[in-house]
């Protein structure tokens, strides 16, 4: 969706949920009875195609590379690869740490690299193989992450592995450091992609992105090193891979949004060093807090601080004359900072509130770079799903015990944008100026995306605002001019639709009781109640060369209208 708003946003500025952990099992909260329905007017010229639909929403990723090969973690790719088969890329951690491939809450190996006696590199590709293989045979492809440290080659070895839990350990230890021997580690990342050349063709591997370690501005978390140890860390990996396969897209650094200079820095220093930088990544995070106190306490995202940690990376990547035409991954993009942590700041994820707010961080991201003419080319969603937990425990993910959670639906919405972009204008959506210093604190943010494909029209609804409250629905009035002939005349409507009570799985098992351990029939009405719903209307009346529909859409709810020829 590089450009799937660039019309809209540009010419328009694109005028155009409640889930808590498993322990706490709070009912989703319904809007009141007597609150006044908000009216919204949206516009929506399906006559004035532009830019085409650029799916920025395809990336994903998670602490845990081994994940993937576990049961529900075969089946949540195998969701992700289906939603753009061979476009869908899945970036993690630890693919080089050493270990037996054991997965636990921000911890995985794959023992690729050790040393014989006499210091001599033994190379094992196997369970990297695994994962590999398991993301290619669900349409998946790899965003490598070069990392972690082995531990033969870790400068600072023991501890190895962390003790980090949601509360307590440390996480800094012997993986997270520089290695003793620059040349062995190159030689390292040089045959690991000479192998994949070798197992997946030459013109697959240079279809895959390759960036180096993750967040190394962070040193108290993910660096044991200096900035000058990164970059030659970084210049290093960036040579293996060069190496084994010239034409490989290879880029970086994915740091942490913190509001510093380290990517001025990095682009200043791969200039100098002439090493190759095919594309630019950072990471830009929320911050959700408790607001409130006893029975009246409640969630209150942080959409300004994501927008504003986006920003900060934007402002330097448009000041470099040679970065700013570089394609942007956004390599983290979520709500906060740590998928497997738990606690009621995060209680906004197993329900509606996670999914209506990526579609509104979504929108604004794509507005903030295309206002200063930057190329992004992808938004990841730290999520993925954590195995083995009890149901909804309350981590950040894309499914729970291999059941879709709400927001894994909207990027099935997202993929059903197809086509170009039409503009799509609505009164009740919050300029972006406003939402990047204030974020959603007033009235709600309610607004539209649209695309048309053919005969094929696709328009995006949301209602959000980043206190997780109850609040009015908005009675929606969807104006459309300019309607394809074939489109003029009977056209079928289908609306897609999460909401409270429609791909919600979290709502079901919430009225079911809150089983620890759903039986088969309450599993199959879970796995049912997780699919992407579609529900009766919108009205609609025709007119000459258009359309007017009219919907009501909860708090926190998002709709997908498309319109297609009834022929």
């Amino acid at each position: 969706m590089r450009r799937t708003l660039k019309a809209a946003s540009a010419a328009l500025a694109l005028v155009a949920a409640t889930a808590g952990p498993a322990q706490e099992r709070r009912t989703p909260p319904a809007a009141p009875a007597q609150a006044a329905a908000i009216p919204v007017s949206i516009a929506v010229d399906a006559g004035s195609p532009d830019a085409p639909v650029d799916p920025v929403w395809r990336f994903f990723g998670a602490d845990e590379p081994n994940y993937a090969t576990m049961k529900d973690g075969r089946t949540t790719l195998a969701t992700l690869g289906a939603l753009a088969p061979d476009r869908v890329y899945f970036r993690t951690h630890n693919l080089l740490t050493t270990g037996d491939g054991t997965a636990a809450l921000k911890w995985g190996s794959t023992n690729a690299y050790t040393e014989d006696a006499q210091g001599r590199p033994r190379y094992d590709w196997t369970i990297v193989d695994r994962i590999f293989d398991t993301y290619r045979e669900r349409g998946v492809k790899p965003y490598v992450e070069i990392g972690f440290m082995p531990e033969a080659l870790s400068s600072k070895p023991r501890p190895y592995q962390h003790d980090w839990r949601p509360g307590s350990g440390s996480l800094r230890t012997g993986w997270a450091y520089p290695p003793t021997d620059y040349a062995k580690w190159e030689e390292l990342i040089f045959q690991w992609v000479l192998h994949c050349v070798e197992r997946y063709g030459r013109a697959e591997v240079a279809s895959w992105y390759f960036q180096t370690w993750n967040e190394p501005n962070l040193p108290q978390y993910y660096w044991g090193g200096t900035q000058a140890e990164f970059f030659r860390l970084h210049d290093s990996a960036i040579r293996g891979v060069r190496r084994a396969l010239p034409e490989a897209r290879v880029g970086g650094p994915d740091i942490a949004g913190a509001g510093d200079q380290y990517l001025t820095a990095f682009m200043q220093h791969v200039k100098q060093a002439g090493t190759p930088t095919d594309f630019v990544s950072f990471h830009a995070k929320g911050n959700p807090e408790l607001v409130g106190e006893g029975a009246g306490q409640y969630v209150r995202m942080g959409l300004a601080t994501q927008l504003k940690a986006a920003e900060n990376e934007y402002a330097q990547i448009a000041a470099d004359p040679v970065f700013r035409k570089k394609p942007i991954i956004i390599g983290e993009a979520d709500p906060e900072g740590c998928a497997a942590c738990q606690g009621p700041a995060n209680a906004y994820r197993n329900g509606t509130m996670y999914s209506s707010y990526t579609v509104a961080s979504f929108v604004r991201l794509q507005q903030l770079a295309q206002r200063r003419g930057l190329n992004l080319e992808g938004i990841l969603t730290w999520a993925f799903e954590f195995e083995d937990q009890a149901p909804f425990a309350g981590f950040r993910q894309l499914t729970s015990g291999g059941i879709d959670l709400p927001v894994m639906n909207v990027f099935k919405m997202f993929a059903m944008l197809k086509g170009r972009v039409v503009p799509a204008v609505s009164d009740q959506q919050r300029a972006l100026d406003d939402v990047l210093a204030n974020g959603v604190r007033g009235a709600p943010d309610i607004g539209s995306i649209a695309a048309i494909d053919g005969n094929r029209l696709a328009m995006l609804v949301w209602h959000y605002h980043d206190d997780d409250r109850p609040g009015p629905d908005a009675a929606v009035r969807l104006a459309i001019a300019n309607l394809p002939a074939a489109l003029r005349s009977n056209p079928r409507v289908t609306q897609y639709r999460v909401d409270r009570t429609h791909s919600n799985s979290y709502a079901a098992w919430l009225n079911m009781g809150s089983p620890l351990a759903p039986t088969n029939p309450q599993r199959a009405e879970l796995l049912k109640a997780g699919e992407l719903a579609s529900i009766a209307g919108p009205s609609i009346t025709m007119q000459r060369n258009g359309a007017t529909l009219d919907l009501t859409l909860p708090r926190t709810g998002v709709s997908l209208i498309v319109l297609e020829s009834g022929k």
